[in-house]
């Protein structure tokens, strides 16, 4: 009796093209074939969230301070995000994606990956299914997608990002070398700003030509840890895993300051803010963090994070606030004017599968009644209409500036 035939495994990676900004040109015809820049505003502090593809034409990407895109190109249109409408735009998709399978897992807003295999008696080739996913999405939305289709999520990944914009790339596994090697070294994961100083001092600047180079060399730069995940990479190895349930790792809110700042009072008043807002998304979700993160960035760029860790995950944002605020104050950051300011919540446990006491004690039940009114309220007025203030008797260790 001959052995059933085993499914190849085939992955998709859907990638929304300039996400925010492809939103905002749908909503708005006058915007279209423009550059478009979605973020902070010329003439405040900020970076660039999101460019058009007619912006990057002038070199603005995601992340650039809004002051050097604006350098760059004054006839851009600036916009503030618009979240709501980002996330409703994503549901809609995710919810079209399920016509073509369950297995999807959400990487971020924009971006998911699917398990396509043995989905071509169903839905026909592996072109086929990416025509598909395109055209769904584009009927649910109006927008369009890059997708990458290939043995794995890190070839399905590179394929998205292969042709962009509206690009569809098939990776069958035989043509996973040929597919790589002329891929610059820095599309690896991992390979940051550092790793590629390494690549360079090696005379690697493809995923091929790393694959030239002696082993021995590349631990000798990297490492034996990161020399032989970078290799793996480059051979086309990687995770065939779908998870579907998989949750997000951390939510986090920052702000960036119009000038910079050393008044405690304003940042106590931040710090709370934002900690009412991650905390509320935390909720939403039905989850409670355990690790709490502090951000800050002074003046000169310098970035430092703090993080603690609770001994009862929670979704409190007076939790949040008192120990993000202790992080802050614990004297080993610079004595230096804020450029920004955020607040991080993950290590998550679902709310409901908490003991009551945990979270809100019999005898706290009105904490909880007072966060869900909050909640109800925010949900119909906005996220600025109503947020818990700032407990007193609870002295600053350092005196306010102003």
């Amino acid at each position: 009796m001959a052995e059933p035939q085993k499914t190849r495994c085939l992955i998709a990676h859907v990638d929304l093209d300039a996400f925010f900004a492809s939103v905002e040109q749908r909503d708005q015809p006058d915007y279209r074939g423009k550059p478009v820049v979605v973020g902070a505003l010329p003439g405040n502090r900020g970076v660039v969230a999101a460019a058009s593809y007619e912006a990057r034409e002038y070199g603005i990407h995601s992340a650039m301070p809004i002051s050097e895109a604006w350098r760059r190109c004054q006839d851009a249109i600036y916009l503030r995000p618009n979240m709501q409408k980002y996330a409703t735009a994503s549901e809609q998709i995710f919810a079209a994606l399920t016509a073509i399978t369950p297995a999807i897992e959400k990487a971020s807003i924009d971006e998911a990956y699917l398990d396509i295999s043995g989905l071509e008696k169903i839905h026909g080739t592996p072109k086929q299914i990416g025509l598909k996913i395109k055209q769904c999405i584009a009927e649910a939305t109006g927008l369009g997608a890059s997708v990458g289709i290939g043995p794995n999520r890190l070839i399905a990944k590179l394929g998205s990002d292969y042709r962009k914009p509206d690009g569809l790339t098939i990776v069958p596994p035989e043509r996973v070398a040929e597919f790589l090697s002329p891929i610059p070294i820095g599309n690896l994961r991992g390979a940051g700003p550092q790793a590629q100083k390494k690549f360079a001092a090696m005379n690697v600047t493809t995923i091929g030509q790393l694959l030239e180079v002696d082993y021995s060399l590349v631990v000798q730069y990297l490492g034996k840890r990161a020399a032989e995940g970078f290799i793996r990479q480059a051979r086309g190895s990687a995770s065939t895993e779908i998870n579907s349930n998989r949750q997000r790792k951390s939510i986090s809110k920052e702000r960036t300051f119009s000038a910079d700042h050393t008044s405690r009072l304003l940042l106590r008043e931040q710090l709370n803010e934002l900690a009412g807002a991650v905390a509320h998304s935390a909720r939403q979700k039905k989850l409670a963090g355990r690790v709490i993160k502090l951000k800050v960035r002074f003046s000169g760029f310098e970035t430092f994070t703090r993080q603690m860790t609770l001994g009862t995950p929670s979704a409190d944002p007076r939790v949040l606030f008192d120990s993000a605020w202790s992080l802050l104050n614990r004297g080993d950051l610079p004595t230096k004017p804020f450029r920004l300011i955020g607040i991080g919540l993950s290590d998550w446990q679902s709310s409901a599968d908490l003991h009551q006491r945990d979270l809100f004690a019999p005898e706290n039940s009105s904490q909880k009644e007072l966060l869900t009114a909050i909640d109800k309220i925010t949900e119909r007025y906005g996220a600025d209409s109503l947020s818990l203030g700032i407990r007193r008797g609870q002295p600053d260790r350092k005196k306010d500036n102003e």
